[in-house]
């Protein structure tokens, strides 16, 4: 069952097969092409027999045949049984006279033959016979003499056995030849396929990561479209980790809001349900996140400045142990074109970090239609801390999956990475430096 799946097996049973039919009948063209070479050449043996008898045969006055009694052409004629025979008739029926051989033997019969037609032909005896016709002019007329020579079949089955045998051994044997040939061919044709199929196991491994071997140009499609599955492939794993790490990170700030409020639930009871709400909101954008395939589009719009107020509220319960007091230079209301789970994981995370990382103070602003880079943004959103800052160089790292500028503080080091993806997939500018007014971090986010 297995042998049957293989494409080796079914190619080389196909070959083997089509070899079987195509030396099958080279076998039996040849040996019927043999036969009818040995066939004519026993013809003319017997038309020269048939001659030998004619010019031997005297006639009398009367056109009586006259056959002398100790001369033959052939010597097996004088043989009894020797396989070889010969008749002389006067018409069709009338014979007068066969050759010792054929003692015994019943005479052929002729068919009806105008002088000098000769006919050859295969009896029921299992014979080939020839039979000639020639006249003898006499003042009574001219009569008609059939001379009939035959020769037993096996004279000819003789020669062709051999020839049989020694023609399908010889084919046979080139049969075998060919079918190794064509498996060691199969086998160099089909390295290319277990190669990739060796390369596609080294990816399952995880030795490689794509296909990177020389393959034939008929293959070339083949392994393009299975270096951009795999890629794909790839990518939607990566997102999905991606988004399940965003999802913890999403709920660390409500959980830990949550936290906070159960000592005194009933004073709490309205941020409790708020932070509830917040959860299921933040579960349905992540799964909504982790299925998205296509490109970023937006035509939403989400208040900046209430987001703001929102997360500041929550925000100061997490750290009222720091007494932190913040400072906002916002409008009323800013509506900007954003999904509102993306506007509160970016404002979030870095309204978090600064209250993370601030002393006692942390200032928010926001400005109007700015301009940056040669391009105009609607909303440029200032965020800064009193705190220590970024060291020099570890800007582009914080950026990083994973990393922490201190190792020391609690965090999953993905906060950034969320906040500057999200940022690029909405086409706006992520800054950072250090506050000139609070000496700590300065964040700020240009919004398209």
């Amino acid at each position: 069952m297995l042998k049957n799946r293989s494409l080796s097996f079914r190619l080389l049973l196909a070959e083997g097969l089509v070899l079987t039919v195509f030396f099958v009948l080279v076998a039996v063209i040849l040996e019927e092409g043999f036969r009818e070479s040995a066939e004519s050449a026993l013809r003319e043996r017997l038309q020269i027999q048939a001659y030998s008898l004619l010019s031997a045969a005297a006639f009398s006055d009367s056109a009586q045949l006259l056959m002398p009694n100790h001369w033959l052409h052939d010597p097996r004629l004088e043989n009894p049984g020797s396989g070889v025979y010969a008749f002389i008739r006067q018409g069709l029926h009338k014979i007068v006279w066969q050759s010792p051989s054929a003692l015994g033997l019943t005479a052929m019969q002729p068919p009806e033959l105008m002088p000098g037609e000769s006919v050859f032909l295969f009896d029921d005896n299992n014979r080939y016979v020839l039979h000639y016709a020639a006249t003898r002019k006499n003042a009574a007329g001219e009569p008609v003499y059939i001379f009939t020579v035959a020769e037993d079949a096996r004279f000819i089955s003789n020669q062709i056995k051999p020839l049989q045998s020694a023609l399908r051994f010889l084919l046979l044997v080139i049969a075998v030849v060919l079918v190794a040939i064509q498996f060691e061919l199969l086998r160099w044709s089909l390295r290319p396929l277990r190669r990739i199929v060796q390369d596609l196991e080294a990816i399952e491994q995880e030795r490689k990561t794509h296909l990177d071997g020389v393959y034939p140009t008929e293959l070339q499609s083949l392994v393009g479209n299975l270096n951009a599955f795999i890629s794909i492939e790839r990518a939607h794993l990566a997102r999905y980790r991606n988004n399940l790490a965003d999802l913890a990170h999403s709920l660390k700030t409500p959980l830990a809001i949550l936290r906070g409020c159960a000592e005194s639930f009933s004073e709490n009871r309205q941020t409790v349900q708020e932070q509830i709400s917040r959860l299921n909101e933040i579960v349905d954008y992540q799964l909504q996140r982790a299925a998205a395939k296509g490109a970023y589009k937006t035509i939403k719009t989400a208040d900046l400045a209430d987001i703001i107020n929102k997360i500041l509220a929550s925000l100061g319960k997490v750290y009222r142990d720091k007494n932190i007091r913040f400072e906002l230079d916002i409008p009323d209301a800013c509506p900007i074109y954003c999904e509102q789970g993306d506007l509160y994981e970016i404002v979030g995370n870095l309204l978090d970090n600064a209250c993370k990382w601030c002393q006692h103070q942390v200032t928010v602003s926001i400005c109007l239609n700015q301009r940056k880079a040669r391009r105009d943004f609607s909303v440029l959103l200032t965020i800064e801390d009193d705190g220590p800052g970024i060291p020099a160089g570890q800007f582009n790292e914080i950026l990083k999956r994973g990393v922490r500028a201190d190792e020391n503080i609690h965090g999953h080091g993905i906060g950034m990475t969320v906040v500057h993806d999200l940022i690029g997939l909405i086409n706006g500018r992520l800054e950072g430096g250090t506050s000139a007014a609070l000496g700590g971090m300065k964040w700020t986010v240009y919004f398209p």
